[in-house]
């Protein structure tokens, strides 16, 4: 044996998705974590490590769940690659600790099975024992670990429990491994067959039987509560009312710590310029750093407390209960069921929504939810809108009092965006994306209390994450934006702001004429550029041109107060209207092209976020200019045809551009970088089932 693997064996956890892997693998090996990408794929890879008490050290490798090894996504065909020893440039695992819900064995033994099958050293840890004993269950562990013919390991992994035991069990069998003398390598693994999934099936019911005793009466306190929010009505109504109330806390909850920190961020503006002599490092601190990174960071709260929602649903069991709900809704369009985690996932950010498609097995439905994560509404759009509705909407109460305006408006920006992506999937799943809708099948675990330490956990990882973005990222560009909005200076006799005869004032007036048909000025045009970027990032531009913009009393003045009398209310909402459709920041544009390994589709989904956001600001616009009767409006008649011609009118020349102007031969790529690997093998471009003659005319569909 190799002294290398002596040394540090590499164990592997394998096991079904919502069965503890991870949080075994945390307590494993606490802050000893590397986090990185399979070469080729952008899977997650995430490897730490422990000692044991020997003062061995060993290395932990977590690896993407999944039901069986007969992968069917890249995340599985990982995992399948790891443990057979077949993927490029990994090392093959030593041993494989195979985690399983205690409350779920008959779902998680198969995979057990399986592994057993391999022909690796396999030990068993029982996770979630504690739930299991609370629901009546007894497993029996000498015969549980007679019956598969592996060590077996009882554990509650959230609280630590039997963590060192697995340890002590995995140096007992390194031990024997390097006493005996086996070596590793790939094996050789067929695929089940059939007859083998239905022996599996027999060996797990023969297993129970012998092993483990369950309660006559099934979980009931899952069952009820699920009774009531399963309903197909009350069900979504619940879970539109959970919606709704945590875009109210994102307003309530936050408002105190803002206002805080708000005033914290003045002090500091007051006191680097009063306690520095004027200049341009002073102009810098003040004008570009603290004005620009702190109008991003004022709005941390808000960004935590919807993640705290999120997070408490994730934990509690009922995400996927909600994906249940929603799965009828987005058949309607054509979604894969499964597309709901991506899409919620993209309300955080758009980055690791869109890596989470890789659980959609085909590709056409895994494209089509690539296209329209974006349209979430993600966290990074959250300091946009908060700071317009601060400006814009008045705070006071709505229907009676029970809620607030600005929830109000929040939620129906929300809202929104979840149409448009709606109405993407649907126009995509008739025209590119054809093909028969898959049923969705996934598990519904049980109920369960968040664990406050986890949720802190999280919502400290979010906001270090939110930071360091706001003191690299962000503050890279603040400083960039500051020099180009202060260099050259105003030539002599010159009047207005210094600003406008900056470089930055220069690309802002180059730009104006193309976005003053949707209201937005040169202020408006600078922000945009670097908010390709990141999009929290237009706030912080915001801040410092209008701070290099103020004089006098002005400088005191808050960028939301200053926005209130520097803008008028069209231009507020559209400018909104924007962001529900604004074209993705970099990084996603990125994402994209890893995932799909093309540049058509990031360039295909830049292009069509930023034409529908140009025509929802421009009807936005006009629109309500002509409601208000502002000086600005057009006339109601050219915003009819705002309304109504002009998305009419888009929309047959879009229809007529693909269906009869697009040449067949670039139609024909398109399907296939859509279908890719996926597409049949028979001559009709059917089922592939018949085995039918490839010559046209032969009847086969």
């Amino acid at each position: 044996m190799p002294n290398a693997i002596i040394a540090a064996p590499l164990v592997a956890l394998v096991g079904n998705p919502n069965c503890g892997k991870t949080a075994l693998f945390n307590a494993l090996t606490g802050s000893r974590q590397k986090v990185a990408n399979y070469p080729g794929v952008t899977v997650e890879r995430k490897e730490g490590r422990c000692v044991g008490r020997a003062g061995r050290r060993l290395r932990v490798l977590d690896l993407p769940g999944t039901y069986s090894l007969r992968a069917r996504s890249p995340d599985e065909e990982v995992t399948r690659d790891v443990v057979l020893g077949r993927r490029d440039g990994e090392a093959v695992p030593d041993i494989l600790v195979c985690v399983v819900d205690a409350t779920n064995l008959r779902l998680n033994l198969r995979l057990v099975l399986e592994l057993k099958r391999v022909g690796r050293p396999v030990i068993l840890a029982l996770n979630m024992m504690d739930m299991a004993e609370r629901r009546g269950c007894s497993i029996d562990l000498g015969a549980l670990s007679t019956a598969l013919d592996m060590p077996v390991v009882p554990m509650v992994a959230v609280r630590g429990d039997g963590v060192q035991d697995l340890i002590d069990r995995i140096d007992r069998v390194v031990d024997s491994d390097v006493s005996a003398g086996l070596e590793k390598g790939a094996v050789g693994w067929t695929e089940p067959s059939s007859q083998d999934l239905r022996a599996y099936h027999r060996a797990v019911e023969a297993i129970l039987a012998q092993a483990v005793r369950t309660p006559s009466s099934p979980h009931t306190v899952t069952r009820r509560i699920d009774a009531v929010l399963l309903q197909p009505v009350l069900g979504l109504g619940v879970l539109l009312l959970i919606l709704f109330l945590m875009f109210q806390a994102v307003f309530a909850w936050a408002k105190l710590p803002m206002d805080l920190i708000d005033a914290g961020l003045s002090w500091t503006k007051d006191a680097v310029a009063s306690g520095m002599p004027a200049g341009p490092l002073n102009s810098l601190l003040t004008d570009g750093v603290i004005a620009g990174v702190g109008s991003v960071v004022i709005f941390l709260p808000q960004i935590l407390v919807l993640f705290l929602f999120i997070q408490v649903l994730e934990d509690s069991g009922y995400m996927a209960r909600a994906a249940f709900l929603l799965d009828r809704l987005m058949g309607g369009v054509g979604l894969h069921g499964r597309a709901f985690i991506p899409l919620l996932s993209s309300f955080a950010c758009a980055v690791p929504g869109i890596m989470a498609t890789r659980t959609i097995e085909n590709r056409a439905d895994r494209l089509a939810t690539i296209m329209i994560a974006p349209l979430m509404t993600c966290s990074a759009r959250l300091p946009v809108y908060a700071l317009l509705i601060a400006a814009f909407v008045p705070d006071r109460p709505v229907f009676g009092g029970m809620i607030g305006l600005p929830g109000l408006v929040m939620f129906i920006l929300y809202a929104a965006g979840i149409l448009a992506a709606l109405l993407v999937a649907f126009i995509l799943k008739r025209t590119l994306f054809q093909g028969a809708r898959e049923p969705l099948l996934m598990e519904l675990p049980a109920y369960r209390l968040p664990r406050p330490s986890n949720i802190a956990l999280g919502l400290a990882e979010r906001a270090k994450t939110f930071l360091t973005r706001a003191g690299t990222t962000i503050f890279l560009l603040m400083v960039v934006i500051w020099f180009l909005a202060s260099y050259p200076g105003a030539p002599e006799g010159a009047t207005g702001p210094a600003i406008q005869h900056s470089f930055a004032g220069m690309i802002g007036h180059a730009l104006e004429p193309a976005l003053a048909p949707i209201g937005f000025n040169w202020q408006i045009a600078i922000a945009l550029v670097p908010g390709m970027a990141a999009r929290e990032v237009a706030v912080g531009v915001l801040g410092t041109v209008y701070a290099l913009s103020a004089t006098g009393d002005a400088l005191r003045v808050t960028l939301g107060d200053t926005l209130a009398t520097s803008w008028s209310l069209p231009t507020a909402l559209s400018l909104l209207a924007w962001y529900v459709f604004a074209p993705q920041c970099l990084s996603t544009l990125s994402v994209v092209r890893r995932e799909t390994n093309s540049r058509f589709w990031p360039a295909a989904m830049f292009t069509y976020m930023l034409v529908f956001a140009y025509a929802a600001s421009f009807v936005t616009y006009r629109l309500t200019s002509a409601i208000i009767a502002e000086r600005s409006a057009v006339g109601f008649g050219f915003v009819w045809q705002s309304v109504i011609v002009v998305p009419l009118g888009a929309g047959a020349l879009a229809w007529t551009l693909w269906r009869y102007l697009l040449p067949v031969k670039v139609r024909a790529l398109m399907h296939r970088s859509v279908i890719g690997d996926d597409l049949p093998a028979s001559g009709c471009g059917g089922c592939g089932n018949c085995g039918a003659s490839t010559k046209p005319g032969t009847g086969c569909h």
